[in-house]
């Protein structure tokens, strides 16, 4: 019914910057809080950043100052822009999306929440 795309991942050096993008579809209502969470090797899964309708905004303590997640409803979009990116950012990222989605008659209504299929960010030089 609703299916993320994420892209955006890749090589980065140390310092250096990146954009990570996701995009939802399908018979979308309306999407009200986004997320990007990481997950890197033997390591548990964390929460990035998230942001809500009205674009609040909560970061993660080891990401606050470098990373800013943004959001664009007429794409259904989020993304998150990364700076001064450390070797301990390299991760597999995924998006989160929460919201409501419409049935196919359209006459009802109901909540979801998917997530993307992760991209990966390597920081190193």
């Amino acid at each position: 019914q609703v299916q993320l795309v994420e892209s955006g991942g890749g090589l980065v050096q140390p310092g250096g910057s990146l954009r990570l993008s996701c995009a939802a579809s399908g018979s979308i209502f309306s999407v009200n809080a986004m997320a990007w969470y990481r997950q890197a090797p033997g390591k548990q899964r964390e929460l990035v950043a998230t942001i809500t309708s009205g674009r609040g905004t909560n970061y993660g303590e080891p990401v606050k100052g470098r990373f800013a997640i943004s959001r664009d409803d007429a794409k259904n979009t989020v993304n998150l822009q990364m700076s001064s990116l450390k070797p301990e950012d390299t991760a597999v990222y995924y998006c989160n999306l929460k919201g409501v989605y419409s049935t196919d008659s359209g006459a009802a209504y109901r909540n979801f929440e998917v997530w993307g299929q992760g991209t990966l960010v390597t920081v190193s030089s």
